[in-house]
């Protein structure tokens, strides 16, 4: 091993025991916070959440916190198997002696993506069918969590194997800029899975039927006159049919942009907090959120490819990583699969970073909501949401840092009500 694979071996390692200590070290101390501040809620909510509900929520919340052990230790121990043990330079050969060319390269990229899926499978059981079933959320059959499993790998090989076949052809027919060509190709694509996921993939799993006329659809549909927002349609999504949790979302691009609400949402908030939630979502739009993320998504995509650009022909990548590179030279599949897999172990010392994003982004959709509808109902509305989600009120900072995409419920509330009030 030459000296720059010794160091890349090194590095790799390190991070991988520093990424594994701080997902370790974030669960214990979100189980012990949770768990400290349950016998008692936050004087902000005292008069509208119950202590027999702020301890349930402690309760679901440590149990979704220490199954994620499980995964925690599972994907590192996955990850060694793969690189270092040896794993993906065993794979690699022996699909080379089963297929030629791309048909190879294609085979090597699904087993991983399998193994992992099998891998994960019982822990999303045990969420499905042990966790949210015993906390009262859970109304999906073992029937129809098997037909989802699927649908979503038929869709995962008709979408998923003429997609991979391009990047890899792309990637070998392409010269020394083939990144620039996989990421035009992998953007355009993006875009188009946007377009038609509303109208093509959504449906095979859910059932969608326009809002029905009322006060809501009156509401909303002022809302949106008043916002300059267009939306091809107004749709009740079945999600009662898996679990009770309620949401709402927009799904779509361009023109083909839908509203959806759950129907456990519609059930539960009154006609004025369902517009104060949509107002909120409304918001990213009119922020232009949606677009910065997408142009952050894009702008990444292209410098990671442009660096996958500069290690795909250098033979310590490979001998680094554990896997020595044959000697017929690079090969693209092995090459991507290796650089995905060790890119998150560098970079998840980065995630406070995007957390903190996004939750700059939901206090600015929350103002958007206050000038367009009401702040008082939206905080009624997340209240309300908090109470049937389950969400803890008291998160530990730390793991809020790290993983929470949307403000703390004290957080949230208390800038809502300076909105409401305002000096």
């Amino acid at each position: 091993m030459t000296a720059t694979a010794t160091l890349l071996n090194t590095l790799f390692i390190a991070a991988l025991l520093l990424s594994l200590s701080i997902r370790l070290l974030l669960n214990y101390r979100q189980i012990a916070h949770v768990n400290q501040h349950q016998d008692a809620v936050p004087a902000a909510f005292a008069d509208r959440i119950s202590l027999a509900e702020h301890q349930k929520a402690a309760a679901y919340t440590v149990d979704r916190v220490r199954s994620g052990f499980f995964a925690i230790f599972t994907d590192a121990a996955l990850l060694l198997a793969l690189t270092l043990g040896g794993g993906l330079a065993w794979l690699a050969d022996f699909w080379q002696h089963q297929f030629a060319g791309l048909a190879a390269g294609a085979a090597l990229i699904f087993s991983v993506m399998l193994l992992s899926s099998l891998i994960d499978l019982p822990l999303a059981w045990y969420r499905q069918f042990v966790i949210e079933a015993r906390h009262g959320f859970n109304r999906m059959t073992p029937a129809l969590f098997l037909a989802d499993l699927g649908k979503q790998a038929l869709l995962g090989l008709l979408i998923g194997l003429p997609l991979v076949l391009a990047v890899l052809w792309l990637m070998q027919g392409m010269g020394e800029h083939w990144w620039l060509w996989v990421w035009a190709f992998w953007s355009g694509f993006n875009l188009l899975l946007l377009f038609i996921y509303p109208t093509w993939i959504a449906p095979l799993f859910n059932r969608f039927t326009p809002l029905a006329d009322g006060e809501t659809k009156t509401r909303i549909e002022a809302l949106l006159e008043r916002c300059g927002f267009r939306a091809n349609g107004l749709f009740v999504m079945d999600g009662s049919k898996r679990s009770s949790h309620g949401n709402a979302y927009f799904t779509g691009f361009g023109r083909n942009k839908r509203i959806v609400f759950f129907d456990t949402l519609l059930e539960r908030l009154s006609p004025g907090q369902i517009e104060a939630v949509l107002a909120h979502e409304l918001g990213h739009f009119r922020c232009r959120h949606v677009q910065k993320r997408m142009f952050l998504m894009f702008a990444s995509s292209l410098a990671f490819l442009w660096l996958l650009g500069q290690l795909l022909d250098a033979p310590w990548f490979y001998a680094g990583l554990g896997v020595p590179l044959a000697a017929e030279g690079p090969q693209t599949a092995l090459a991507l699969i290796l650089f995905f897999l060790a890119l998150p172990v560098f970079l998840f010392p980065l995630s406070p970073l995007g957390s903190w994003l996004s939750r700059r982004d939901e206090f600015a959709a929350d103002a958007f909501a206050a000038r367009h509808a009401s702040a008082q109902d939206l905080a009624q509305a997340l209240v309300k949401l908090y109470q049937d989600n389950a969400a803890t009120l008291t998160p530990d900072p730390l793991y809020s840092l790290f993983y929470d995409s949307h403000p703390g419920a004290s957080q949230r509330i208390a800038h809502l009500q300076t909105l409401e009030n305002p000096a």
